[in-house]
């Protein structure tokens, strides 16, 4: 409990799966939080619900792929919280569908959202961030940002961008207490986030609050130690 006191959080995809789990437990460890997503209703839920428990959250809906409206997020919550210390890049959409059948408009999305919305967030979360001298931000990628399988072309290519994009800001973020890594998790069972314990056990696939303590571990490491990427895989995954 209380590993996050005083810090400010905020999770874009954070009404739903890995998003919402981490929203859960990021509170439950007392930061802040902002819950940024596309559906007002269900950042306002989940916000509700976080609210209820005696934390602090923030709904502030969002679509990523709008420069103009990730400006205004961490507007919001600057001038609710004062601060930023956290950033989760979360958000994401997901198309199987083999290079040969992906549309330009699917892929354009696919890249839109994954990609550039990673970029608009980690643009704006690092200018915040110089002027404080220090933060965490987390982008969210895949196992397909690490390799590449039949029908995960467009995804592949915007996770694998993420991972670049990451080690990139890693470097520049440095001299300036600024820690950027990655999480590449292989299949989440993201129906599973409001299920219980019991339910969640008897699925094969990730539980999503493992991928949101995995986000806490390495919002919490200390101020010398920094993991530039890990990978969440399913036990029964192939290497």
């Amino acid at each position: 409990m209380n590993r996050l006191s005083h810090k400010t959080a905020i999770v874009t995809g954070g009404n739903r799966g890995i998003g919402k789990a981490i929203v859960r437990q990021f509170a439950h460890e007392g930061a802040r939080v902002v819950i940024a997503a596309r559906h007002k209703g269900l950042c306002e839920q989940v916000a509700a619900e976080i609210q209820a428990k005696g934390a602090e959250a923030l709904a502030v809906p969002t679509d990523v792929t709008s420069e103009q409206q990730v400006e205004h997020l961490f507007e919001q919550a600057v001038q609710r919280f004062g601060q930023i210390d956290i950033l989760v890049n979360n958000a994401g959409v997901f198309r199987g569908q083999t290079v040969v059948e992906t549309d330009t408009g699917s892929f354009d999305q696919v890249i839109k959202t994954n990609l550039y919305g990673t970029f608009f967030c980690c643009r704006a979360g690092m200018r915040y961030m110089k002027q404080q001298g220090g933060g965490v931000i987390i982008n969210m990628s895949s196992v397909a940002g690490i390799d590449g399988w039949a029908g995960t072309g467009a995804y592949s290519a915007s996770k694998h961008g993420v991972m670049g994009l990451t080690k990139a800001l890693a470097d520049e973020g440095r001299p300036y207490g600024i820690k950027v890594c990655a999480i590449c998790p292989g299949r989440v069972a993201h129906e599973l986030v409001d299920a219980s314990v019991e339910e969640r056990i008897r699925s094969e696939a990730i539980d999503p609050y493992d991928v949101a303590e995995t986000a806490i571990y390495l919002a919490t490491l200390g101020p010398n130690a920094i993991v530039h990427r890990l990978i969440v895989d399913r036990l029964w995954a192939d290497w």
